[in-house]
C-alpha cells in the first residue's frame, strides 16, 4: 500500500494581507513546466530565515544571507521581493553562481522599483551546473504580471522538483482578539536531512511581528518540524526556510515573547510547519512506506534524537520497512550504534505500533513475528523505543527506501 499522499486543496489556502505570488515557466529543465516563482510583500515586512549548514552552500544562499543582513534596515526599506527557480540549484558554481544569482535579484529589483538588496534569490534543482539566469530574468515579466495574492496552491507547484505533489498549507489564529492568517508552501522529495531540513519552504502571516520576536518563532518552530525529518541522511546546499510577517492586518505590534500573543502565534506557525514537514516525508523519493520514530525516557532531547535519527537513517531498517518484513533487530542494531556510551540495553523496550518486541536486552516472551508483519503492512508505522533513563523524549519522521528511490535519484539528471 503506497504512502497516503494528498495535493493541498486550492480553496483551503487563506490569502496572506502584503503578499502576492506570481508563477511562470523559464524552461530551464523542461518547456512549459512553472519553474520560476516571484514573491511581493507589504512595505515594512519583517523576514527571517534558516538555511542549509553544509559548507558547500548554494550562491542563492550566500546571497540570501547577504541581504537579509543588509536589506533589513530603514536606508533600504527592508525585503520586499523573493524570487525561486526550479531545475537548477545554482550550487558549486563558485563566484559566478554568485554574479549570476546577484544578476537575477538586480533584474527582478529593477522591475518592481526596488534595490537589489531588498530581494532574496532561492534556487533548486542540479548541482554544480552554471545557473540559466538569462532565462529566469526572460520569465520575470510573466512572473510579475501574474502576481496575486491568491496564488499559493501555484506557487507550491512552481517550486517542485521531484516532488510528486505540490506542499501547501493554512492556518487561521486568534491573537487576542484578532485573527490573522497562517500559509506556506514547501517543497522537498529527496536529499532530506535536518541542518537545517533538506527543502524549501516559505510561511507568511499578517500579523505585526517584531523581528526579534520572528526570529524566536522561526527557531522553535523549525527546530520541531524540518529539523524532525529524514529521507535518506543527505543534507542539501539549498535548504531555506523564511518566516515573513507583513503586519499588514493593523494591531499592536508583537515585539517579544512576554507577548499574551507571542506563544498562540508561535504554536500556529509550528503547526503548520509540522504538517508541511511531514508532507515531505510522506513525498519521500519511492516511499512507500511513513515512519514515525519515538523515543522516550531519555537524560535529554539531545540523546532521544540521536537515537530516532539512528533508527529513521539506517538503509537495512528502511528497506526492511519497504519490504514489509519485521525483521527488526535491525532497529535494536542502530539503536546500539547511536553512540550513547552508557546505554543500558536492558532498560530498553522496543514497540512496533501496539506490539512490544523487545525487552530486558532481547525478544519479548509476548511477541509474534505475524504481529510484527501486520504491523509492518500499514503505510502509517509507529516505532517507539522506551530508554527508561529520564523524563526527556524525542519524535523523528522518516520512510523507507524503496526500488524507485534508486531509480528516480540514478536517472535524475536526465
Amino acid at each position: 500500500m503506497p504512502v497516503k499522499l494528498t495535493a493541498p486543496d486550492p480553496a483551503r489556502l487563506l490569502p496572506v494581507p502584503g503578499v502576492e505570488l506570481g508563477i511562470a515557466s523559464a524552461g530551464i529543465k523542461k518547456p512549459g513546466r512553472k519553474d520560476v516563482l516571484v514573491m511581493r510583500i507589504a512595505h515594512e515586512s519583517e523576514v527571517v530565515g534558516v538555511f542549509t549548514q553544509n559548507r558547500f552552500c548554494a550562491a542563492p544562499v550566500v546571497v540570501c544571507k547577504e541581504h537579509l543582513h543588509g536589506g533589513q534596515d530603514d536606508k533600504t526599506g527592508g525585503i520586499r521581493a523573493l524570487v525561486v527557480n526550479t531545475g537548477n540549484a545554482n550550487a558549486g558554481t563558485g563566484e559566478d553562481g554568485l554574479r549570476r544569482a546577484r544578476e537575477t535579484c538586480a533584474a527582478l529589483a529593477q522591475q518592481l522599483a526596488l534595490k537589489p538588496e531588498q530581494v532574496l534569490p532561492f534556487s533548486t534543482g542540479v548541482i554544480l551546473e552554471p545557473l540559466p539566469h538569462d532565462k529566469i530574468i526572460a520569465a520575470l515579466p510573466a512572473a510579475i504580471a501574474d502576481l496575486k495574492s491568491a496564488n499559493w496552491a501555484n506557487a507550491a507547484e512552481a517550486i517542485m522538483t521531484t516532488d510528486i505533489v505540490a506542499k501547501a498549507a493554512s492556518r487561521k489564529v486568534k491573537l487576542g482578539e484578532q485573527e490573522f492568517v497562517v500559509t506556506g508552501i514547501a517543497k522537498g522529495s529527496g536529499m532530506i536531512h535536518p541542518n537545517m531540513a533538506t527543502m524549501l519552504s516559505y510561511v507568511a502571516t499578517d500579523a505585526p511581528v517584531s523581528c526579534e520576536a520572528l526570529e524566536a518563532i522561526l527557531r522553535v518552530a523549525v527546530n520541531k518540524s524540518f529539523n524532525c525529518i529524514t529521507v535518506d541522511g543527505d543534507t542539501s546546499t539549498n535548504d531555506s526556510c523564511i518566516l515573513i510577517a507583513t503586519g499588514a492586518t493593523e494591531a499592536p505590534v508583537l515585539m517579544d515573547d512576554g507577548d499574551a500573543r507571542f506563544v498562540p502565534l508561535r504554536n500556529a506557525v509550528t503547526e503548520l510547519m509540522v504538517e508541511l514537514a511531514q508532507a515531505i516525508v510522506r513525498d519521500g523519493e519511492g516511499a512507500t512506506k511513513f515512519m514515525t520514530i519515538q523515543v522516550e525516557g531519555g537524560r535529554d532531547e539531545a540523546e532521544c534524537k540521536q537515537i530516532a535519527y539512528a533508527v529513521a537513517k539506517s538503509p537495512l531498517v528502511k528497506t526492511a520497512f519497504f519490504a514489509s518484513d519485521p525483521n527488526l533487530g535491525r532497529i535494536l542494531a542502530a539503536i546500539g550504534y547511536a553512540g550513547i556510551d552508557d546505554l543500558d540495553v536492558g532498560r530498553i523496550k522496543l514497540f512496533l505500533g501496539d506490539v512490544l518486541v523487545a525487552e530486558h536486552g532481547g525478544r519479548a516472551a509476548s511477541y509474534k513475528d505475524e504481529d510484527g508483519r501486520r504491523v509492518m503492512a500499514e503505510s502509517d508505522i509507529l516505532v517507539r523505543i522506551e530508554l527508561n533513563r529520564g523524563s526527556a523524549n524525542a519524535t523523528v519522521w522518516t520512510c523507507d527506501f524503496s526500488y524507485d528511490y534508486v531509480k528516480i535519484n540514478a536517472e535524475y539528471r536526465t
